[in-house]
């Protein structure tokens, strides 16, 4: 495989949207070998050039949940810009907790090797417009490449435009204004101005119902994993929201879920795994363990898939390992986390050793954990209450099928403590005292069901360090784009929008939940945050929570439907208010910061980087700042920067239309 030219990357890079790449950052690991783009014109104008390039837009979308500095960093910022998760790296300084005041136009300019990042906003603005590129090669060579029939033409196109609609719809909501690239241009352009995020949305929408007219159905095509009308239509029903059609985003979902083949999982199917050390942790099959094992996510069986992403195999450099366990489970294998009497209370145990006993070894079971990043209280607690009860029995939280992990799972396995065999506690109880000294990073619960991923070559290395025994890091996996639950949510929020009184809006969400064989279902009216709130339950590391916050803060704002603490929203400034105070703000800020752990205080826990963190939330970090890289590099134009961070002017020319924008991409200002 070969590398893409750095020098030729810079060039193509400054195309897309006029931003340099950080040097020392190889980008080997999109590994475009059947692709050049010394050559285009000679490349695509052969069918293989186009599938080449779409494969590469396929691998570059897997990217998003699997890569940056190996530590997931991409969704996990995601997620911390949410009320599900937050950063806890603690060992270092520059962990991105103060957003308030630490995120700036310029406290992003790390590179791809920089050891102490704790974020990838940088990452999802760069490697999100080479997405762009590659998607918009396609489009642009597409007419050329002769002996095409027109409906094969038209689903190579199609399939391009869910891949850029689907990048742009996450720029809009991370970025919000953002240049519009639709091509691909012969010399470098410098006098870029941001188009404005609904005529961005419209563009998108015109795409998308371009592409589920033409892009084939899964069950007519003979290959998993590329782009098929299913995918298409989740995101044209995301667009249709986003624009206020919500009576079109409902009729998408009616065809997804009435008849277009799929059908939600609700028995026992596929391969059972065991969890890899069944006599530590032992799981009670179950649909939702099985729903989410990477050995039945795409197989024929599993009618709920719509489009997943292909990630399995021998070939290491043909996949990208999931590294869950490492990155999201709690670090525990060290004296921070004491027994009662003092003593260590988990060990790393090898198998290698004579006293070895698999009973112990949470390590293996459960994986090397370093937690980058954490689930806040909510979403390890009150997510699960509904009616007043903890749903204990909903497979998606339950520890006695083996799904949910809790901290008191795990047993001392270090034989020389007097407490060995005893459940972890976090406190003395004979004196109150705490006995793990990093509460943020130390001492939380999992859903060990959809962060489980088995590594059986590593696993039979008994002999390896940490890394190689087990399941320690995680695994090479297949992973689910869009899910048919998915739809049912979705129909669900249309159905508010359209009338919040709709008794309907219960029944989608209860199919979802009596699924998951929960005791507590929805009765009533249902509010936004009931669905936001199962998007939370059924989709977790799975949907862009950020994304998805913001996009249903724009539409609770175009709807004027009110939130579940009874705000409403003006969609002139929704989007455009600063500060920490509870009060205004968007829904997404609601959210981030009655939920998640923002604004409540700083925490004392005992760490070498960050012993006293302080977790804050700008209303106006709703939309990240355009770096000021991308700024400064467009030196013939400008564009605008978002509210509230420095370099911003109301006053900044923005395109109004799509039209507009599109017609200036060949003025170079030269």
């Amino acid at each position: 495989m070969k590398y893409i030219n750095r020098k030729l990357n810079h060039a193509l890079l400054a195309i897309a949207v006029c931003i340099t790449l950080t040097s020392g950052c190889s980008e080997d690991f999109l590994k475009p070998d059947p692709l050049s783009f010394y050559e285009p014109t000679a490349t695509f104008t052969t069918e293989s050039g186009l599938m080449s390039a779409l494969a590469i837009c396929d691998r570059h979308l897997k990217l998003y949940w699997a890569t940056d500095h190996n530590e997931m960093l991409t969704l996990g910022t995601e997620y911390i810009f949410s009320d599900l998760m937050a950063a806890s790296a603690t060992d270092k300084r520059s962990m991105l907790c103060d957003v308030a005041n630490m995120l700036t136009p310029t406290s992003d300019n790390s590179s791809y090797q920089n050891l102490d990042r704790t974020n990838s906003i940088w990452y999802l603005w760069e490697e999100t417009y080479k997405g762009i590129m590659y998607a918009n090669t396609v489009i642009q060579f597409v007419e050329k490449v002769d002996g095409l029939a027109p409906e094969i033409r038209n689903a190579y196109k199609g399939r391009a435009c869910f891949h850029r609609a689907f990048r742009y719809m996450a720029l809009v909501f991370q970025f919000g204004d953002v240049p519009l690239v639709t091509k691909v241009l012969e010399v470098p352009k410098q006098n870029y101005r941001c188009t404005k995020r609904d005529a961005i949305l419209q563009m998108l929408t015109k795409d998308m119902e371009f592409a589920v007219q033409w892009v084939p159905e899964q069950r007519n095509m003979n290959m998993i994993g590329m782009v098929n009308k299913g995918a298409c239509r989740m995101l044209l029903a995301k667009c249709y929201l986003a624009t206020g059609e919500y009576t079109k985003a409902k009729a998408q979902t009616d065809t997804l879920i009435h008849e277009s083949g799929y059908e939600l999982m609700k028995n026992n199917f596929g391969t059972f795994n065991d969890g890899g050390e069944p006599l530590t942790w032992s799981i009670a099959r179950n649909v939702i363990w099985d729903l989410h094992r990477a050995e039945n996510k795409l197989i024929p069986a599993n009618k709920e898939v719509i489009m997943g992403m292909p990630n399995r195999g021998s070939d290491k450099e043909s996949f990208v390992k999931m590294l869950t366990m490492r990155i999201l489970y709690p670090f525990v294998f060290d004296t921070r986390l004491k027994a009662k009497d003092g003593k260590q209370a988990l060990l790393n145990l090898k198998r290698t050793h004579a006293d070895y006993n698999s009973r112990y070894d949470y390590m293996r079971a459960f994986g090397r954990g370093i937690a980058t990043f954490r689930p806040t209280y909510f979403h390890q607690h009150s997510l699960w209450m509904l009616n007043g009860v903890e749903d204990t029995i909903d497979l998606r939280h339950n520890h006695t099928k083996g799904n949910w992990v809790r901290m008191e799972d795990y047993r001392v396995n270090n034989k020389a403590s007097t407490e060995f065999e005893k459940p972890l506690t976090l406190r003395n109880p004979d004196n109150g005292a705490l006995l793990c000294s990093d509460t943020i990073r130390r001492w939380y619960d999992v859903p060990h069901y959809k962060l489980y991923l088995d590594d059986p070559i590593n696993d039979a290395n008994k002999e390896g360090s940490d890394g190689n025994r087990g399941a320690t890091d995680g695994g090479i996996a297949d992973w689910y784009l869009y899910r048919l639950a998915e739809a049912y949510l979705l129909r669900a929020e249309a159905k508010f929008y359209l009338n919040p009184g709709d008794a309907s809006i219960a029944d989608d969400l209860n199919e979802i939940r009596r699924r998951a064989q929960c005791s507590q279902l929805y009765t009533g009216a249902v509010t936004i945050g009931d669905i936001v709130n199962e998007r939370a339950r059924e989709l977790f590391w799975e949907e862009w929570r950020n994304v998805e916050l913001t996009r249903i803060s724009l539409c609770l704002a175009r709807s004027g439907k009110p939130d579940e603490w009874g705000n409403t929203y003006r969609l002139a400034d929704f989007d455009q208010q600063s500060g920490v105070e509870q009060q205004g703000g968007s829904y997404w800020y609601q959210r981030v910061t009655r939920y998640g752990i923002y604004n409540k205080g700083p925490v004392s826990i005992d760490a070498t980087g960050n012993s006293n963190p302080n977790y804050t939330m700008d209303k106006k970090n709703i939309y990240w700042p355009i770096p000021y890289a991308a700024i400064t590099a467009n030196n013939k134009g400008t564009l605008s920067q978002n509210y509230g961070y420095d370099g911003y002017d109301p006053s900044t020319p923005k395109w109004d239309s799509w039209e507009e924008a599109v017609a200036d991409e060949d003025k170079t200002g030269d």
